[in-house]
């Protein structure tokens, strides 16, 4: 483990290509590594790009500590009392100034935004995942009629890497602009909210370092947190800048590569 002299007393992982497999699930020897560490009261926490509705379908597997950091950091939400214990979303007026910037460069850029009431979406913004019935559908300016913990832009016809090198300009640092999509799908938070901030406050709180924390992930949105733990793993099939940033290649997320390294560095 890069020479650390004792044993993480956190785990911090990603889900989508990096703990959940391919098919959605979260297999028999993943869960069981996952109990042991919980059992040495070794919380692992989960830190992901997904909102609330989709990251309560892995909520079974957090542990006795019960804590999960969602929408790449906008949300800490305690599992076992079903309740947000702390919010750090994009405030409307900010919002709303960098969507109309960036559809001024970028002309034909689509919004959705997630709330505490779920996804809201433009008329245009195509999703590629099931969206509830219920999902409200109006321009982003009554859209954004509160604070919402995650903005989302997509574009049709531009790539990832060109969308997001344009929405970085253009928001100037205003706001946290990120990427976990093989589409082109930005992930816009607020300021300086990143999966690395807010495990940050998390971890201050329990009065833990970041040399302290192990953590796991695989595209542009686990960077911040890869850049800031003690000890950091790119899954096998990561994108090639996270690769870059961690200190270590775990095997890839269809093959129990955080268990099998957690398993490795605890000695289970």
């Amino acid at each position: 483990m890069s020479g650390a002299a004792r044993l993480p007393r956190l785990v911090a992982t990603d889900l989508d290509g990096t703990l959940v497999r391919s098919d959605g699930t979260v297999s028999a020897y993943t869960r069981e590594v996952l109990l042991e560490l919980d059992r040495r009261d070794v919380p692992v926490v989960f830190v992901t790009g997904r909102p609330l509705r989709w990251a309560a379908d892995v909520f079974e597997h957090v542990g006795a500590h019960g804590l999960a950091i969602i929408s790449n950091g906008a949300l800490v939400w305690d599992v076992t009392g079903d309740r947000a214990v702390l919010e750090r979303p994009i405030q409307p007026e900010l919002g709303l100034e960098v969507c109309a910037a960036l559809r001024e460069v970028v002309p034909g850029t689509a919004y959705a935004v997630e709330t505490m009431r779920g996804i809201e979406l433009e008329p245009g913004f195509m999703e590629r995942y099931q969206v509830p019935d219920a999902a409200r559908r109006a321009p982003i300016e009554e859209l954004f009629d509160g604070p919402a913990l995650k903005l989302l832009a997509r574009h049709e016809e531009l790539a990832p890497q060109e969308f997001w090198d344009v929405a970085e300009e253009v928001t100037g640092g205003r706001l946290v602009t990120t990427w976990s999509s093989s589409t082109t799908l930005l992930e816009i938070s607020g300021p300086q909210v990143t999966k690395a901030s807010t495990l940050e406050l998390l971890c201050d709180e329990r009065g833990i370092a970041a040399d302290e924390v192990i953590a796991f992930g695989d595209m542009p949105n686990d960077l911040p947190m890869l850049g800031w733990a003690g000890t950091s793993y790119a899954m096998a099939d990561a994108h090639p800048t996270v690769t870059e940033v961690a200190d270590h290649v775990a095997p890839g997320h269809d093959d129990d590569g955080v268990a099998r390294v957690l398993a490795g560095v605890f000695d289970l």
